[in-house]
């Protein structure tokens, strides 16, 4: 199941949002519909669910839905705020020496 990852904080709204990365400090802005596709994969028990609401949404084909749903999650996963499947181990934080 899509997720998004321990430290990633979203503020999404139906006219856009973004996504606060906790372990960089960096902001990755999302445009409406990515909005929209995000808020759909974090209430959906499935990516096939979250697509076929996003297509109902916009009144798109199922076939471009689960293209653009696929899209976003894999945008997110590179930019490692997400993950499909069980949550990641995390590797131990370094700490400053003095």
């Amino acid at each position: 199941m899509w997720r998004l990852r321990d430290g990633a904080h979203p503020v999404l709204t139906e006219e856009g949002g973004a996504i606060l990365n906790e372990r960089t400090g960096r902001w990755s802005y999302l445009t409406p519909t990515a909005s929209a596709a995000v808020m759909l994969l974090l209430a959906s028990t499935s990516e096939q669910q979250a697509a076929d609401r996003f297509a109902e949404r916009y009144g798109i084909p199922c076939k471009q839905a689960t293209a653009d749903v696929r899209t976003v999650a894999d945008a997110l996963i590179a930019q490692s705020l997400a993950h499909d499947g069980p949550e990641p181990a995390q590797r131990p934080r370094r700490r400053w020496r003095r």
